[in-house]
């Protein structure tokens, strides 16, 4: 299974990866901005799973669906506390 992250925050990238490889899920790609993840996302595979935060540095990550036909399974993440 393909998984990728998109977080802008590192620490919270980092501990969600930890967590995920503790149940041995493999993170391909972690992206931080929504620019970031709208070139990779068109110029690479989709994954199967994202995690995907909502405040991004740069955007609400739903500018992504906007500009990418993204057809791969969502979890929506956020660190806001």
């Amino acid at each position: 299974m393909k998984v990728i992250i998109i977080e802008d925050e590192k620490p919270s990238a980092r501990r969600l990866n930890r967590m995920l490889e503790a149940l041995n899920v493999n993170v391909s790609e972690m992206l931080h901005s929504v620019e970031e993840s709208i070139e990779w996302f068109n110029n690479n595979e989709h994954p199967d799973l994202i995690f995907l935060d909502i405040q991004l540095s740069d955007g609400l990550s739903f500018e992504i669906f906007e500009n990418v036909e993204i057809k791969s399974a969502i979890i929506f993440t956020t660190a806001y506390d």
